[in-house]
């Protein structure tokens, strides 16, 4: 019976000792990538806090990589590596970002994870702080302008013809979507003129790199920068392509920014991101849709025991969310998990919260189920319950382990949505 199957696999989950059976799992694996149900969940940010702080304290783990903005995160890394020009407090850094949906990164579980952060850095050598890293592709402009400063400040020589090719963005007005429908009547866009010259100036920073460069992490990010730009420009002209193709070139592109973070730190590393993105698409319809995920090409790329991908699932509380693109937050009821999903099996079976750490070899057939796994994302519609909302899904195939809670709360933003902020286009909501 699977409700028996399912007591015997589940352990408690009451406090961050709880953990231990994961942090077992997680062994010597290079990456362990932690998942949230939905953006908007005080629960599944702390509890990824708690996941993450053990990992750094006990197993050494030294970078930890998001889905947000690379120049928003650079901030932030700033502050808690105590490196020039960082804010004193994290919450400061965090308190500037401009990009709806603003409060995935800008909240008080975050604000508390990176000033506990910024106290254990402040203790170590320059060399050994843990730093935090953005890995998506949606800071085209952001990005523009930083690689522009830090090319006129470093490699002046190069900087003009960078401003020149970059202008190509400007009748766009740092409108994605305008771009886009732009590209379907000229295919070419700004492809030819920014990122074959992008690409380039990275291929000759990177032959002719002194191995004393006095600030080599500043030289990265200003490369990374470049990927973005790259990466954005390929990722806004595929939204008209169709969802499968915009969402695979930016969950390539995050992979690859977090294997070019891994080649550079020599660090083992923790990712934050949606399960959508952290769990095997393998294990999903998404497969079926033609689209790939971060953690299923982590471990194609990093092999299944250098790999751990950790899912969320709760059953019932409340959330904070858009009811549509780029709408102001809202407080929101989450109502209990629909009847057949794998949230209501895990209420039925257990009323409590849990952790589940899939078994390497047999295992109970529940875990080999195609089951509906509730995704919230930034914008939730909760009257959709009945027939949306749900990602049929192979638990014990799409993730390594699993924390269920019974209960959740909104998570806090640090301010509403501002009038002035940047919008990106509508491609995907998680």
């Amino acid at each position: 019976m699977d409700a028996d199957d399912v007591r015997e696999l589940a352990l408690p989950l009451r406090d961050a000792a709880d953990l231990d059976p994961l942090l077992a799992r997680v062994g010597d694996a290079r990456v362990v990538a932690i998942g949230e149900a939905s953006h908007g969940t005080h629960e599944y940010y702390a509890w990824r806090a708690a996941l993450t702080r053990r990992l750094v304290e006990e197993h050494g783990f030294g970078l930890v990589a998001v889905e947000g903005d690379w120049p928003d995160c650079s901030r932030v890394d700033r502050s808690v590596r105590l490196r020039p020009g960082g804010e004193d407090d994290p919450r400061t850094a965090l308190d500037a970002i401009s990009r709806w949906p603003t409060w995935m990164w800008a909240n008080d579980d975050v604000v508390d994870f990176c000033r506990w952060l910024r106290d254990v850095n402040a203790t170590r050598p320059a060399a050994d702080r843990v730093g935090f890293h953005g890995l998506d592709v949606y800071s085209l402009w952001d990005s523009m302008q930083e690689l522009v400063s830090w090319l006129r400040e470093n490699e002046p020589g190069h900087a003009e013809a960078a401003v020149q090719a970059l202008r190509c963005f400007e009748p766009y007005g740092e409108d994605g979507a305008e771009y886009a429908f732009a590209t379907r009547l000229a295919p070419a866009g700004c492809e030819q003129t920014v990122v074959d010259l992008l690409r380039r100036l990275c291929e000759e920073r990177g032959a002719t790199t002194d191995q004393g460069d006095p600030d080599p992490d500043a030289r990265f990010a200003a490369e990374q920068n470049a990927a973005v730009v790259a990466g954005a420009e390929r990722y806004y002209r595929s939204m008209l392509a169709g969802s499968a193709e915009s969402w695979n070139v930016r969950d390539v592109h995050m992979a690859d920014t977090l294997d070019r973070l891994l080649a550079h730190t020599g660090r083992r590393a923790v990712v934050w991101e949606h399960n959508t993105h952290v769990g095997d698409a393998r294990a999903t319809d998404m497969a079926d849709a033609g689209m790939t995920t971060v953690g299923q090409l982590l471990r194609e790329r990093h092999g299944t025991d250098d790999v751990v991908l950790v899912g969320f699932g709760g059953h019932r509380g409340g959330v904070v969310a858009g009811r549509e693109w780029g709408a102001q937050i809202e407080r929101m009821v989450v109502p209990p998990a629909r009847e057949g999903s794998l949230e209501h099996l895990l209420h039925e079976a257990l009323g409590r919260d849990a952790l589940v750490v899939v078994p390497r070899g047999e295992r109970p057939g529940w875990l080999d189920r195609r089951l509906g796994h509730r995704a919230i994302g930034v914008v939730y519609r909760p009257e959709r319950e009945r027939w949306g909302n749900y990602v049929p899904t192979v638990l014990g195939q799409r993730y390594d382990a699993f924390l269920y809670l019974e209960e959740t709360t909104p998570l806090q933003p640090l301010h509403l949505e501002r009038p002035d902020e940047h919008v990106p286009p509508a491609a995907h909501a998680v």
